[in-house]
């Protein structure tokens, strides 16, 4: 694996490599998910309801309900699955005839989180093994990260019916009204967003988990 490079430091991978472990409705969601809009051009009608930051705000309100004691930990796990998906949905999580929509939707007032929902929410986590890499933590520490990625998205699987759009209320998509604008990041440029959010991630969840019995 190449190494990432931020003003010209390099972030070296961590020999540790996490593994996320994806419910089978939700690995087949992705599946019909990408059947939906790269094959049937049936794309997610936004705004989402739920959206992203919605489905954090339940999730944190469910686990605090259950145990008082873990919302600081789980929020600031929540806060880096935020940042990273706002940051990196348009340069790794969106397919091609995506991006005319995400223009017309998003804006540097519209944060992604605000706009789209669990379908594009679920591709973070196709990306988050590999991106994770780069986060130095101990190996304690690493085992309870996964541990609550693990407790998370068992609540989007069971909570599924609610949170992902089925395929008739999609939008077919239409011929092209304007132009892309090539936000698309090159391939340098999206190397150091990523490094970016890693430095960024790595801290408040070394921080959080580290500082956590829990």
């Amino acid at each position: 694996m190449s190494h990432i490079q931020i003003s010209g430091e390099d972030i070296k991978p961590s020999e540790k490599f996490v593994t996320i472990q994806l419910p089978l409705t939700l690995k087949k969601q992705l599946v019909d998910d990408w059947d939906y809009v790269t094959q049937q051009k049936k794309l997610v009608k936004l705004p989402r309801n739920p959206s992203v930051d919605d489905i954090l705000k339940k999730y944190l309100e469910h686990r605090t309900k259950k145990r008082w004691h873990v919302n600081v930990l789980c929020g600031e796990i929540l806060k880096g699955i935020r940042c990273y998906f706002d940051k990196a949905l348009l340069a790794m999580l969106l397919y091609k005839n995506e991006r005319e929509q995400y223009e017309a939707a998003v804006d540097d007032k519209v944060s992604p989180s605000s706009v789209y929902g669990a379908e594009h929410l679920l591709r973070l986590f196709v990306k988050l093994p590999e991106l994770l890499t780069y986060v130095h933590m101990e190996e304690e520490a690493l085992a309870k990260l996964q541990q609550k990625l693990s407790e998370f998205l068992k609540y989007v699987s069971a909570e599924k019916s609610e949170l992902i759009l089925p395929c008739q209320l999609r939008t077919l998509k239409q011929g092209m009204t304007k132009h892309a604008h090539g936000k698309q990041a090159p391939s340098n440029k999206a190397r150091y967003v990523h490094g970016k959010l890693i430095l960024s991630l790595s801290l408040s969840l070394s921080l959080s988990l580290s500082l956590s019995p829990y």
